[in-house]
């Protein structure tokens, strides 16, 4: 057996979304890193949609950047389209979404890469894992030669055993154009992992030239664009517009013909879709009552002529794709550049992992991104992070990095996938964190940011950077603490215009920012005054006065929270020797092996009698242990 020369501390299997910032992660934290990729030009390729963030994937982005990953810089630069998405709602559920040029992205991540001194990059494919006394000690890679390392990251998004379907052909590739991994997901199964089968899919890319945009409803960027990073000084000043077409009868009469021709409903496609990113087919049989559906023409850079057709994704044969491409609206007579398809993929089912996403079954072997059953490139890169962290933790003898639900949307995340498992592509939402007035992007920096500091992940300039936007917070709320507006006419007038009722009495400013018709930037023209501090203090200090109660309550939520991730389960408790609990529930918290009371309580079917048991257990096992028993 050949053994390259060289060892690491950590070899990092996939250069997706989730493999770069892990790779980059480990190396800042001073390990020593090899990166694997079947093709170093594909490297942190956007496989699907030209953009990241969006609701609940944008505050992910912007803990990524508070914890000194790279997601959120790279978007900025490569943002050609900036919008905030629910800016009519409240700042708990509004997130960035930047449209990137795809190439500029995927080349400045490389260029990234190429530039870390304790990254070695690598083209070829991993086909085993090798394991020594259990642990894994390394990759071989298909050509036999043999890499060491301490600790290994799979982050092989939908290359294991990856499956295209377009009509009734069938390629075996990760993504079009490149190999799948066989051999590795043949040795996931071989050292035991329960795994399943996902499905997704991308939509077609169609060239520009072909597409009449005229009369189309135009999608501009926010004209004042917000980026993702504290690294970005500047914004490129002009966006690109995407446009706005739908599908129509003749469409869904295509769809409704050849049915039978799709893989997805002829039975052929047997892993589980992404409920909320449902293909073209699935839109039209599932939805008989709508006439037509979205479909946005998004450019997929600046020096490109492709054009992202989102909401026409399918599997149908290409004869039958471009049919129904030229029934919609302004696609007449547009050409495909790229046909749409599905792909099946592996997956390990995540309860096989530990909340630092190291594997129960081999100590050592980390798994980060679709590997994981999520879907997504924001939760992908969310994970790479977590895993690159913990794995570099583990080395260095630290302890591991495990931020609760109420801290992080990544810990939503790792916890929901760690603790209840997932059948179907999972994807994160506001809607699935219990605390997210608390998680909200504009303060993702006073959440992570000291984190990252003390990781070796952001450096001085970031720290310098928040910590004198929180002396600038102070200060400002100390002043505005002591102003007051006058009921003065045009004061009242003002009031009046905006449907709020005007002043009888001088008023505390502070106290005016309740109101739901004024925010702090209009009360400062009305007191007179510009804004002396940069807009993101502003908005800060308005969130902070305007939901003080509504933050105060969910502060003492997670306080109460926080004592039941307190509760500490013992790695080794025997779960066998409590009575009283029901074979069932025994099974899945052996499974799950929570860490925490917490953890165990959010276990699907753990009950409250169940955790009254454990806690009674475990405070006798704790009293026992005091005692030398």
């Amino acid at each position: 057996m050949a053994v390259y020369p060289k060892s690491y501390d950590l070899i990092v299997i996939g250069a997706g979304h989730a493999g770069c910032e892990g790779a980059l992660a480990a190396a800042r934290m001073g390990l020593t890193v090899l990166l694997f990729n079947l093709n170093l030009d594909t490297m942190a390729q956007m496989a699907c949609n030209p953009a990241v963030g969006g609701l609940a994937k944008g505050h992910l982005v912007k803990e990524i950047d508070a914890l000194g990953g790279v997601m959120g810089y790279l978007a900025d630069l490569a943002g050609i389209q900036f919008r905030t998405l629910n800016l009519s709602r409240g700042p708990a559920v509004r997130g960035t979404r930047i449209q990137c040029d795809k190439q500029v992205y995927r080349l400045a991540m490389k260029s990234l890469l190429e530039r870390e001194a304790r990254i070695d990059l690598r083209e070829a494919m991993v086909e085993r894992l090798l394991l020594e006394d259990g642990r894994v000690a390394g990759v071989v890679e298909t050509l036999g030669l043999t890499y060491r390392a301490r600790a290994v990251l799979i982050t092989t998004g939908t290359f294991l055993n990856g499956l295209i379907h377009i009509g009734e052909a069938r390629i075996p590739a990760g993504r079009a154009g490149e190999f799948a991994a066989i051999g590795l997901a043949a040795c996931l199964k071989d050292l035991g992992f329960r795994m399943g089968r996902m499905k997704t899919g991308t939509p077609p890319r169609l060239a520009a030239a072909s597409i009449d945009f005229a009369g189309k409803t135009v999608l501009t960027g926010d004209p004042q664009p917000r980026p993702f990073s504290w690294r970005t000084q500047a914004l490129p000043l002009d966006q690109v517009a995407c446009f706005v077409t739908h599908t129509t009868a003749a469409t869904h009469k295509l769809i409704r013909d050849h049915i039978h021709l799709s893989p997805l409903y002829s039975g052929v496609i047997k892993g589980v879709s992404a409920r909320y990113c449902p293909s073209l087919e699935d839109k039209v049989m599932r939805f008989p009552e709508k006439t037509s559906h979205q479909v946005t023409l998004e450019p997929e850079g600046r020096d490109t002529s492709e054009i992202y057709a989102k909401g026409l994704g399918n599997c149908l044969p290409v004869e039958v794709q471009l049919a129904l491409f030229r029934s919609v609206p302004g696609l007449e007579e547009t050409e495909v550049m790229r046909p749409a398809y599905a792909i099946e993929y592996d997956y390990v089912d995540p309860l096989e992992l530990k909340p630092t996403l190291e594997t129960k079954r081999v100590p050592g072997l980390f798994l980060a991104g679709q590997i994981n059953g999520t879907s997504g490139y924001e939760e992908a890169a969310g994970q790479g992070l977590w895993a690159g962290i913990n794995a570099a933790c583990q080395i260095m003898g630290r302890p591991p990095f495990l931020p609760d639900r109420s801290q992080a949307y990544m810990a939503v995340l790792v916890d929901d996938l760690v603790t209840k498992g997932t059948r179907e592509p999972y994807r994160l939402f506001t809607s699935r964190a219990e605390y997210r007035l608390l998680l909200r992007e504009d303060n993702a920096d006073a959440r992570l940011l000291e984190w990252g500091r003390e990781l070796g992940l952001v450096n001085p300039e970031a720290v310098a950077r928040f910590r004198e936007k929180q002396r600038l917070m102070q200060e400002e709320e100390a002043r505005l603490r002591g102003r007051r507006v006058f009921p003065t006419p045009l004061v009242n007038q003002a009031l009046s215009e905006m449907g709020t009722a005007p002043l009888k009495e001088p008023t505390p400013l502070l106290s005016l920012l309740k109101r739901p018709e004024l925010d702090l930037p209009t009360l400062y023209r009305l007191s007179g005054e510009d804004p002396p501090v940069p807009p993101a203090v502003v908005e800060q200090l308005e969130i902070r006065h305007k939901y003080e109660g509504y933050i105060k309550r969910q502060e003492e939520v997670a306080r109460n929270f926080a004592q039941g991730e307190g509760k500490r389960i013992p790695e080794d408790f025997d779960y066998d020797g409590v009575p009283g609990l029901s074979m069932e529930i025994r099974e899945k918290l052996k499974q799950v092996r929570p860490r925490s009371l917490g953890q165990a309580a959010r276990i699907s079917g753990v009950t409250p009698a169940a955790l009254a048991v454990l806690m009674v257990y475990l405070k006798r096992r704790r009293a026992l242990k005091s005692q030398g028993v």
